[in-house]
């Protein structure tokens, strides 16, 4: 085995304690002192990541807002942008229908249309502190823009994603879905990282629970649904382990042989 692909929220990280568990990370030490290298493949952008410090000495680089950048060693090696007509055209349902939606740049994040209760809901769900960087939304909007978060259930996704002819979307939550570049997912965000360091993809391993992870257990060589994930993540995994809160990944990587 050669690298170990992880998403964050409901896999590394506990939706109840907002923490790693401790099996985790002694885990990921072990693995890394085996030489094998640790990447986080997750969706939200490198501004929102604030639960990681237990491990951030042990992660070798970053797929960030579902694919749609990669970043190693603090450069970002691969993005794939949202048009800003696809942009515009959020912007507008969202003005319309009256949502509120997470515009993503390289290097911060706004929420437009922002209301109190969507802030305290994505400070219950990721422990936030803030939702939106300190950023004007002309300011935002000169930035690449890798992802579109808007907070909507599932019907009204359905309506607006033929209105974004060069995005596709996720869902790893009801209550909101990801909005991509189309051809940005985890599985090709994999595939970026493994060209980049000339690994093959069949020596990875990739751990997940949402929606958004599908592809990227598809296209890893060993790919681990979360006991805690749902029934069609489970269907496409080489194997399903415990949740997140009962040492799931320990488990798998011992199953695995990987330990």
């Amino acid at each position: 085995m050669k690298a170990l692909f992880f998403d964050v929220d409901g896999t590394l990280v506990s939706f109840n304690t907002h923490r790693i568990p401790r099996s985790t990370i002694e885990a990921l030490e072990a693995a890394k002192k085996k030489g094998i290298k640790i990447f986080i493949a997750t969706g939200r952008p490198l501004v929102y990541i604030n639960n990681l410090g237990d491990i951030a000495h042990l992660i070798d680089g970053y797929v960030t807002t579902n694919g749609g950048c990669v970043v190693i060693g603090g450069e970002v090696i691969a993005c794939h942008a949202i048009p800003m007509d696809d942009v515009r055209t959020m912007m507008r349902f969202a003005d319309e229908r009256g949502f509120s939606c997470i515009l993503v740049g390289e290097t911060d994040a706004l929420l437009y249309n922002a209301t109190h209760e969507v802030e305290e809901f994505f400070h219950r769900l990721l422990d936030l502190d803030q939702v939106s960087s300190p950023i004007t939304l002309d300011a935002l909007l000169k930035q690449r823009i890798t992802q579109m978060t808007p907070i909507i259930p599932a019907e009204v996704e359905a309506e607006i994603m033929p209105q974004l002819p060069s995005c596709e979307s996720s869902r790893w939550y009801p209550t909101f879905a990801d909005v991509t570049a189309r051809g940005a997912d985890k599985g090709e965000g994999l595939k970026t990282v493994a060209r980049h360091f000339g690994f093959p993809i069949g020596s990875t391993m990739a751990f997940g629970d949402g929606g958004n992870d599908v592809r990227m257990l598809q296209v890893a060589g060993i790919g681990v649904a979360m006991g805690n994930a749902n029934d069609p993540i489970k269907a496409v995994a080489d194997y399903v382990t415990a949740s997140v809160d009962d040492n799931g990944v320990r488990k798998a990587l011992e199953y695995w042989h990987v330990l």
